[in-house]
Formats: C-alpha cells, structure tokens, sequence
C-alpha cells in the first residue's frame, strides 16, 4: 500500500491543502503503522510545498478516526516481549512522534472533524491549531483509553490540560466520556462547531485568517490555565484525585492513576519532555500490566468477534425480524419488548389476560416519557415506537410472526404449555426462543413438535440496559435456527455468546458459583461484612449478600426447590441452601419486604445484627487477601469446568460473559484471561492453596492441572486447540 493511499494531498487554487483520510478496504478510519506512515507523508509534503499557506485534516469516511487499531496492537504484544525496554518505547511513542511533526511542521493545520473521533482520532484533532467539528447527530469526539485499561498515549494527557485546564481535562482523561458538539465547544475541547454543509468552509475561514502555526504551549512563557500541577489551585485535586481513584478502583485498575501521574509529572515540564512521561507510562499500563491487554481482549477484540457472528453457520442467508412474537409481559418480557420495538420490529405481546398484557406495555410507556423528559427523544418518536408493540391475548395474531420470544415463568410445565400453544400456530419458518437462566434447552424442546426450531436466548435483567444475550443451542437445534437467532439478537444491537445446552448452561453457573460459596461463607462464620466488602474489593459490583437481597430470597429458595423437583437425580444442594432456607423460615425474604441479609429502612441499609447470633462468627477471621482470592477463583474455576464438559465453545464466550452478562470485574478480562495472566501453573496451585483452605469447590479440574503440564494457555501463541 502506497502512502498517499491512505491520506490523500491536494492544493486549492487558494493554498489551501487538504489531507483527507480514507483509509482503504475498511469501514472506519483506524490508526495503524500503515496510517502513521501516510499521514507523515502527507505532512512532509504540506511542509515543502511552496503553493501550501496551511492544511486541513478531514476524513473521506462518515466517521473522521475510530482510534488504534487494537485488533493489530493486540497481536504485536507478544512479538514486543523478547525487545528491550527502549525499543519498545520507541514503537509506542511513534504516534506521538508523528503527532508532534504535525503541529511544529511550520503551517497551520485545522481538524474538520465530520464524525467520531475517538482515541487517537481525537488526539490527531488536538495536534492542530484549531479545531472545527460537525453539530450533526451521532458526531462525538473523546477519549476512552481508560474504558479499556490504557491511557491516551498520543499526546492527550499533556495537550488537552494546555488546552482547557488540569481540572477541566482530569475528568475527560479519567472517565473516558465523549461530547456531541454543542457539549465539546462548551468544554473547550473543540474551537467551533459548523453545519455538516459547512465544515469545510469554517475550517477554510480559519486559515485565511493568517492563523499562527504555533501551537500556545510552544510560546516561551506560556502558562497552563487555572495553573500547573503544584499551584495552589490544583495541586489538591490530584490529593483528592487519588483518593477517590482508589475508593473506586481498590488498586485494580492501574491506568487511572497513571493518567493522574501523567498529568501530574508532564504538565510540569515543556511539551516534549511531558509527551515521553506519557509514553512511558502508556508502556507500563501496557505491558508491565495484565490489565490492559485483557481488558482489550475481552472488552474490543473478542466482543467484536461477537458481534460480528463469531459462531454463526455459515450458507444461510442474512435474517431481519420484521414481526415479533413476545409471550409473557412480565418485567423481562415487556423490556425486550420495548428493546426490540426501538429497532424498528412489530411486537404483539402476549400476556394471560388484557391488564397484564397493557402492564408490560406500560413499562415500555414509562421508561419512553423518561427519555423524553430528558430531551433524549421527541415525543413524535416515542409514539412511534410505542405504536409498534400490541399488547394482546389471541396466540393467532402470531401466525405470521418471524420469530418469537417466550418469557413465562421460570417453570417448566408452564413453559410447555406455551410452547404447545405457540407449535398449534407458528409458521414453519418461524424461531421459537426460550427466554430461561437454567432450564435445559434440549428438555424444554420435548414440548415442541418442531425442535429443530427451538431455541434458547437468555436475556438479562433489566433487558433494556444489559448488553448480552446467551444462546442456547439444544442437541435437537439446527444450523439454520441458531444462524436465525444470532442474527436477531444483531438486530437487538446486543452482544451474543453461544453455548451448548446443559443445566445452568454458563453464565447462571458462573455467578450462582460466587453467591453459592459466598453465602455458605456466613455458615462458616467469616464475619457478613467481611464477606461483602471483600467482593467489592475483588472488583464486583455488588457483594454476594446485597444480590441475594435484591433477587429475593424466596425467589432463590423457590427456584432450588423447583432444580431438586424438576432434576432429582442431578440435584446437589449448594453450599448457601441451609442458609437461605433459614432466613426464609424467619420471614426474611429480601429487599422487597425491607429484611434478608440486610435490614432496610428510610435510612438505608445495615447488616442484620441476628446473622452472628445464628451464625457465631470465627474467633481468627480469614485474610482478606485470602477472600478476594477465593471470590475471583471460585468463579474462574467453574467457568473452566464449563470449558471442561464442552458448555463454552471458546475462551472468548466464557469471557465475554462473565464480564458483561454478570459482572466478574471487567479489569481481569473475564476467568480465563484472568487463569492466563495468573499463569495456568500458578493458578492450579493457588487454587490448590485454596481448597486447603476452605473445601473442595476451590481444587481445580483436571482440564487445568492437563495445561498447567504441558504449558498450554487459553489465548496467544500456546493456546490450547
């Protein structure tokens, strides 16, 4: 690929240039070494034209620059382990480099930013002058390196706190936000704003308007606004700064705090000598840490790959859900209702009778008038979107349905009940899903007399807002079938995993793991709090004892009395049963009657004093380290066990849903980049350590102890077949 092929130069009659990115063969513009390569190209020759007055960067594409290309970054890792220190440093501070040649190569250049730029796309646009972005729907700029565990390497740490402030820029660098064009202008990170038809024009004035080609901080005396790192006006906001990072974070994610140290270190130097204390520590967070490698695997590559089919069977054609089929109006039901009436289906949702039916279309009403409320959507779209769900009772207004969703109660004779209803009217093309957390696919499809077409898509709670949906494939269900339903939960604009059918399938496995082991600690006497703050430091969003309350108490004593029913033979009580069952027998049935774990009152909520009673504590309390390594581990270790009896199909399902679907923290990549960056050897034997400790639930499988012998990983060059 020749240079010019990516950024294209040409000169008006003006001396106006514009470098235009248009980066072949693919979708987006993403930076590259390809890319850097054009684009130093392109600014040498802006730089020895004589016809040239100054430049204008633009993109060819709707979008200016999505940002690295982690797809390319993610497999250099491993090629950059054998280099040394210094060479690698100079590989990641190439873009940089390439950044600083463009505002010091002696003409002024202007961003006209016509779509998002993100990442290093909006670190391109702070290297120039001046910057001109597009007040058009869906354009944003920002930064959110930090989302997946890195920092803005290209200059962003150490322009845009020039630019607006060091308080202004922290909550920018440290939150990874983006800002439409009225929000960026106001903030500062952005110079003007103009009507898509007039972007170039704007960006044009501005250098005909004999502009500097000097960037501020390359003025002698210039000063940062609001002050440098020590004034007096800013230097508590990295005390505080601190502070609260490592309330938020609990020391898991180290790219925050070296976005701080960035700052800090950076904004007290001249440019150049800040841009290398950026680059250094963009090689730390990058490769000195595991974090941000499996951050970039799970959160970009992987759930990329996802989106994209991963699994699909291939030969099938292309399916969109024109109509869709939704029984059950219950909380679940009404809110992929609303996700899939929002996409632009037809929705007829079904429920026993007419009130229960309109309830499930009123959530769909309420959570619709809040976006309005909010200016977030006109109401001429709500109207819109509300038309297109039904609410019915007749099963026959599914006869030309493309696809339905079942999501009755979590029984399984009212599921076969439904789904003999549905069988009596359903097109032969039509999928039939099962909405269910652990009822095995290959069962529930008895019920059917077409299982080929039957399926199961686990949605998540509140469906509206959770990003994940896990697919079922039963033993009797078909290429086409599972090629249908992938497409439809693409067309949800949600993230899939598939697996195979087996009780509990994976990601309800997963977390029952933790809040089993977790609960049947109380039983053991580690003191409740202990427990639950044990878990938040781990990195999950809510201690096991706090989700337990929320769910229900009788909704999980009920739901392991309908498993030892419906499955006698498989059925082994976990460790939490006998303390649920106890707390049930008290009344104590969660959040919803104000006691379970917690008592709850106006004020909020406190551990219940009577746990000690029932449960003495231990007289020598476990280590705290010792918890938050059985919290990760137990979790990891089932998830390997699901891998083991051929549930997950990849690393990447297992993953991807643990980290999106029940909230394993996100800063390990999910358990098996978590096993992978422990080391398979160390991770058997830490777990080994464990199940010493505190029983067998913690000894690991014997897929594990198989790799750990014959030094096999997950991912990277030695991953297992």
């Amino acid at each position: 690929m020749l240079p010019q092929d990516i950024v294209r130069y040409a000169v008006d009659a003006e001396g106006i240039a514009t470098l235009t990115i248009d980066y072949p063969g693919r979708s987006m513009n993403v930076i590259d070494q390809a890319f850097m390569d054009s684009l130093d190209a392109a600014l040498a020759r802006l730089a020895a034209d004589p016809a040239a007055r100054g430049g204008i960067v633009t993109s060819g594409k709707a979008a200016f620059v999505a940002g690295a290309d982690l797809l390319e970054m993610e497999r250099n890792l491993d090629g950059m382990v054998e280099e040394d220190v210094q060479a690698r440093f100079e590989k990641y501070a190439s873009l940089s480099r390439v950044f600083r040649r463009l505002e010091t190569c002696g003409k002024p250049l202007v961003a006209a930013i016509n779509g998002i730029a993100m990442g290093g796309g909006f670190e391109l646009c702070l290297a120039c002058h001046h910057r001109v972005m597009a007040d058009a729907p869906g354009v944003v700029v920002g930064l959110p390196e930090v989302q997946i565990g890195l920092l803005p390497g290209a200059g962003g740490t150490q322009r845009l706190p020039r630019m607006i402030g060091i308080t202004a820029a922290l909550p920018w660098l440290l939150e990874g936000k983006s800002a439409d064009a009225a929000a960026a202008c106001k903030a500062g990170l952005v110079d003007e704003t103009a009507a898509p038809g007039e972007l170039m024009a704007a960006a044009k004035r501005w250098l005909l308007g004999t502009p500097s080609a000097v960037q501020p901080w390359d003025d002698k005396g210039f000063r940062i606004p609001g002050g440098a790192p020590l004034d007096a006006r800013v230097a508590p906001a990295f005390v505080v700064g601190n502070t609260m990072l490592q309330a938020r974070t609990h020391h898991n994610l180290p790219a925050p705090l070296a976005i701080q140290s960035c700052v800090f270190e950076g904004c007290q130097l001249p440019i150049d000598k800040g841009l290398r204390v950026e680059t250094k520590y963009l090689l730390q967070t990058a490769q000195t840490s595991p974090v941000s490698r499996s951050m970039m695997r799970t959160l970009f590559v992987s759930k990329g790959k996802a989106d994209k089919g991963l699994h699909r069977p291939a030969g099938y054609a292309p399916f969109a859900c024109a109509k869709l089929g939704l029984v059950g109006a219950g909380m679940m039901g009404a809110g992929i209702a609303l996700v899939a009436a929002q996409r632009g289906i037809q929705v007829v949702l079904i429920d026993r009778d007419d009130a229960a039916a309109l309830r499930g279309k009123g959530h769909a009403e309420k959570a619709l008038a809040r976006q309005v409320e909010r200016g977030r959507m006109s109401a001429d779209q709500r109207d819109a979107i509300l038309a297109r769900i039904v609410p019915a009772t007749d099963y026959g207004l599914l006869r030309d349905a493309d696809m339905v969703v079942e999501a009755v109660f979590e029984d399984r004779a009212v599921k076969a009940e439904v789904t003999r209803r549905l069988d009596a009217v359903l097109g032969a093309g039509c999928v039939l899903a099962s909405n269910t957390s652990a009822l095995p696919i290959s069962l529930l499809a008895q019920a059917s007399s077409r299982p080929e077409r039957f399926i199961g898509l686990h949605f998540f709670s509140p469906a509206e807002r959770m990003p994940l949906v896990e697919v079922i494939r039963g033993k009797a269900t078909a290429d086409a079938t599972l090629a249908q339903a992938l497409d439809f939960v693409a067309q949800l604009n949600k993230t899939p995993i598939v697996v195979n059918d087996a009780r509990g399938f994976y990601t309800s496995r997963f977390i029952g793991a933790f809040v089993d082991d977790a609960i049947g600690m109380v039983a053991e006497g580690i003191a409740p709090a202990l427990i639950e703050n044990c878990a938040r430091h781990a990195g999950m969003p809510v201690g096991p004892l706090a989700i337990t309350d929320e769910l229900s108490i009788e909704l999980s004593v009920h739901a392991g009395q309908a498993q030892k029913r419906e499955f006698p033979d498989a059925y082994r009580p976990g460790r939490s049963v006998p303390v649920l069952d106890r707390l049930y027998e008290l009344g104590r049935l969660g959040r919803k009657v104000g006691k379970g774990f917690y008592d709850y009152d106006s004020d909020g909520k406190r551990l219940w004093p009577g746990l000690a009673q029932i449960w003495p504590p231990r007289a020598q309390q476990p280590a705290a380290h010792d918890l938050k390594q059985r919290i990760l581990y137990v979790q990891a270790l089932e998830a390997a066990r699901a891998m083991e009896e051929g549930v997950l199909l990849a690393p990447a399902d297992g993953d991807v849903g643990a980290v999106l679907g029940v909230g394993y923290p996100a800063y390990t990549g999910g358990p098996f980049c978590f096993i992978d960056a422990v080391g398979v050897a160390a991770f058997v034997a830490e777990a080994d350590r464990l199940a010493d400790l505190f029983g067998e639930q913690l000894r690991a499988p014997a897929l594990l102890r198989e790799m750990a012998a014959t030094g096999r990983t997950f991912y990277g060059q030695s991953a297992r077949a």
